[in-house]
């Protein structure tokens, strides 16, 4: 079940739901098929409760919207990308644990 913290941005949301956020957005760039981007959902749905207050959660199916992961430089995913004011700050390739994505995020905003 997916959360409700959790945004699901298409081409045309992306810069209201990211580039234009009033707090740093976490960005996962995943698609259906792809197992490691299932392995993390639970991970990002969980961190995304605990730092509600500190970043935005915000999923992109590259497989739907590819022109958003073009305009970005995706290669892999999954891809967790880290924007604040509009910038990207901070790019992690492939799946992260728990402690990872904690420390990415803490690290990054």
């Amino acid at each position: 079940m997916m959360s409700d913290i959790i945004k699901h941005a298409t081409a045309d949301s992306f810069d209201a739901d990211v580039l234009q956020a009033d707090k740093p957005v976490l960005v996962d760039y995943w698609a259906p098929w792809c197992g490691p981007c299932k392995m993390i959902a639970p991970i990002l749905d969980d961190v995304s409760k605990e730092y509600t207050d500190k970043v935005q959660v915000v999923k992109v199916d590259v497989e739907q919207f590819p022109e958003v992961a073009a305009r970005f430089g995706i290669r892999g995913i999954p891809t967790l990308m880290i924007f604040n004011n509009g910038q990207s700050v901070a790019t992690k390739v492939g799946a992260v644990d728990r402690a990872g994505l904690v420390n990415f995020i803490e690290a990054n905003i």
